[in-house]
Parts: structure tokens; C-alpha cells; sequence
């Protein structure tokens, strides 16, 4: 990875340069990125590679645990022909006398070879150690006739190994920090380049053959963690593009429920006594006036029917649920529901939660843990709304087809 390390020579913080590591680090995950197949690329959800590339190439700085230290302490002899307060006959040879030595090991977390990594800020007087599997080891040989102070020698080395890997911190945060960018932008680049490909190669209505000698990996030495994650699982089947709906609708169509919502708030007397069919018929009424019609309830659709569905010609680009909260159990039937209608035609989703009589945090709470607990849950997007949640599901039996839930509390007056 850095070349040949002699790690029992013992000095610390020389032999590789750590701004060179961390480019070569980045540069490695690009071509990783160039060099994955372009259907699993294609077919791998964006958000799923990037955690794994930032998983494989985010830097562990090292921790040391000096509450975890410990000494060993054993009779060994000392050559002392370095003593130049001891007279010796022949100084070109060893001269052992009685002593002991004693080992000081400080177990650490994080990246071995960062103690072999020069940070941009250093000085010219490095400490020696000998770095051994998770431990840092400090050794002393002492004549039995003239005992040093050892816990001030540990103190000193261990302060000056402390600045080194603080020295290094800055460099490696401001890494990680802009990393998981880097990443979605490699991704990102290559995924527009190959579906552009693919779409000049359709024009050309001329059978493309790959070449057999199209290089697939390429090397380069990088930081490396301990454990190298393995990538999200995917197919290689020819990837085939399908039709989403565009976040900028799925906006507007949320905020068309919404907006349908405040005026249920501002006249609690004209819906107090509607069930869940009589509200959606308002919520039905304001979206085909968005979408000249195409909202319908009750459309089969899959394995069931759905309360809110619009369709554009034979897609179902948005399906939404309709539920009284009644509980943490009903809310994860509703889940379960919603994603019984999903095809790979149907990606993003709502679940209209109409909340009458129980306290709003309490709801709120229930919908958060439900969804997280869930099977198909994948992950949480940041979607700042005071009584509402953003989720990522993944489809029944599909891991790569993600699915967005957007889950609305709307306090319906008793």
C-alpha cells in the first residue's frame, strides 16, 4: 500500500506523506467508481454506493486509550557501550550488564499506518515506538545499577505522539467532511455519461459490442481501513431506464394536501364528523384540479387498492394512504399496504395520517418508530417539517429500488 514499512525501527510520523495519502485516497475511490460495471452501477441506488464508498475510504484517525495502558516489566541485560559514563575496554562491541526492561503498551483505535504519516505540520525530532497489531509499545532497558524515571520518559513520548496525531486530525476531518460530496459527485458524473452513452448508442441502431480488453480496476496506494466493506448488492443485467416522477411535482403535490389541510383547520366545524372517505374526497377534489382529472380513490393497483392515486397514461406516478391514527400497529399495516401497491413504476408515496383526539407528540413519536423498525426501512432524509416525516423504503423482495414515503399529521377537529 505505502511501500515496505521496517515497523520495528521504531520512528514514528516520517515515512509517508499524509496531504499525498488522503489525494490518493480520493482518487482511488473515482476509480473505483470508473471502473465498476456499468450495470451494477446503473442498477445500484446512488445513495446506497455512496455510504459504501465513504465507508471504504473515510480515514479513522488514531485514538489512543491511555486508560487502557499497561507495563511489563522483566530482568534482561543492557548494553551500556553507549555509557559514556562507564569505562569500556572496546566500545565496538557489545558490553551487557545486569537490568530490566520494561514495556509500556497503549492500546489505540484507528488506522495503523497514520503512525507512519506526516501531517503538513510538523517538526524535526519525531518520537519512536514500536506499533504492534492495536497497541503502541514503549520499551526501556535499564542497568540494575542506575534506574531512571520511566513514567516521566511514557509522559514525554506520549505528548509528543499526541500532537503528531492532532497535527494529522485537522487534515483527516476536513477529508471526511468533504468526502461523501466527492463521492456523489464521481457517482453522479459517470451515471449522466453512461446513460448519455446509452442513449447516443440507441440512436445509432447499431449493435454495440464491448471491448474484451476494457480495463475494469485500477491500484493505487491510499490510506486504507482495517476492514474493507463489500459493495451494496445489485444485478449486472442490462439496466433499463425507468420513468420517475420528478421531486419539484412530488412537491407540489404534497403541498396541494397540505394546503387542503389549513383550510380543514381553519373550518373545524365543516369536518368534524367526516370519516376517512369523506375527507380524501376533498383532498381528491383539490388534486384533479392541479391535474385536469387524473386523481381517482379506490384504483386497483397491484395486490390492492390504494385511497389516492394519480395516474399520467398507464403510470401510477403517486399513491397515497388515508388513515386515522389508531395506534403504532395500524400505522405499520398501512406500510405494509402502501408497498403491496408498489411497482417499479411507483416510487414516491405519502401516508395522509388524520390525527383526532391524541396528542400530536405522541403520533409523531409512534409514525418515527414504526417506520424505522420496518423491514423495508432504509433510511431517513432530511425533510424539515413540524408534523411530518421523510423515509426511504426499499420494494418488496428489491433492495435496489428505493421507494420515498412522505408521512402528514393533520389534526382533524373532534
Amino acid at each position: 500500500m505505502f511501500g515496505s514499512i521496517d515497523k520495528n525501527k521504531g520512528l514514528l510520523f516520517v515515512t509517508h506523506d499524509l496531504d499525498h495519502s488522503i489525494r490518493l485516497t480520493t482518487e482511488k475511490m473515482r476509480q473505483e467508481v470508473e471502473g465498476l460495471d456499468e450495470n451494477r452501477l446503473l442498477n445500484t441506488p446512488p445513495e446506497d454506493l455512496k455510504n459504501y464508498l465513504v465507508d471504504k475510504y473515510s480515514i479513522t484517525p488514531i485514538t489512543l486509550l491511555r486508560d487502557q495502558w499497561y507495563a511489563d516489566y522483566q530482568d534482561a541485560p543492557v548494553d551500556v557501550r553507549h555509557d559514556r559514563m562507564r569505562w569500556i575496554e572496546d566500545r565496538s562491541r557489545p558490553a551487557m550488564v545486569a537490568g530490566e526492561r520494561v514495556e509500556v503498551r497503549i492500546p489505540f483505535e484507528g488506522e495503523s499506518e497514520l503512525f507512519y504519516t506526516k501531517a503538513n505540520t510538523f517538526n524535526m525530532n519525531p518520537p519512536s515506538a514500536v506499533i504492534e497489531k492495536n497497541e503502541v509499545i514503549l520499551r526501556y532497558d535499564t542497568p540494575t545499577d542506575q534506574p531512571r524515571d520511566i513514567r516521566a520518559l511514557v509522559d514525554h513520548t506520549l505528548n509528543e505522539i499526541e500532537q503528531h496525531l492532532g497535527w494529522q486530525r485537522g487534515m483527516i476531518d476536513a477529508h471526511n467532511q468533504s468526502f461523501p460530496g466527492a463521492a456523489e459527485q464521481a457517482i453522479r458524473q459517470r451515471r449522466e455519461r453512461l446513460l448519455a452513452q446509452s442513449k447516443r448508442a440507441e440512436a445509432l441502431g447499431i449493435p454495440i459490442r464491448r471491448r474484451a480488453d476494457a480495463p475494469k480496476t485500477y491500484s493505487l496506494p491510499t490510506v486504507k481501513r482495517k476492514a474493507v466493506p463489500t459493495l451494496p448488492p445489485a444485478t449486472t443485467a442490462q439496466f433499463k431506464p425507468e420513468p420517475v416522477l420528478a421531486m419539484e411535482l412530488y412537491e407540489h403535490i404534497l403541498k396541494v394536501v397540505q394546503d387542503m389541510a389549513l383550510v380543514m383547520e381553519r373550518s373545524p366545524d365543516a369536518f368534524k364528523a367526516m370519516n376517512e372517505e369523506a375527507l380524501r374526497q376533498h383532498f381528491l377534489v383539490q388534486l384533479n384540479g392541479q391535474f385536469e382529472g387524473k386523481a381517482t380513490g379506490e384504483t386497483f393497483n397491484m395486490s390492492g387498492k390504494t385511497d389516492i392515486l394519480l395516474r399520467e397514461g398507464d403510470r401510477n406516478v403517486f399513491i397515497a394512504e388515508c388513515k386515522f391514527w389508531k395506534g403504532p400497529k395500524a400505522f405499520s399495516e398501512a406500510i405494509d399496504q402502501l408497498l403491496g401497491y408498489a411497482t417499479w413504476r411507483d416510487g414516491k408515496f405519502a401516508i395522509l395520517v388524520f390525527n383526532r383526539g391524541t396528542d400530536t407528540s405522541t403520533v409523531l413519536n409512534g409514525i418515527d418508530a414504526v417506520a424505522k423498525a420496518h423491514n423495508s426501512f432504509k433510511r431517513t432524509i432530511a425533510w424539515p417539517h413540524e408534523s411530518g416525516f421523510r423515509y426511504v423504503f426499499h420494494a418488496n423482495g428489491d433492495k435496489t429500488r428505493e421507494l420515498i414515503l412522505t408521512v402528514l399529521v393533520f389534526h382533524v377537529p373532534d
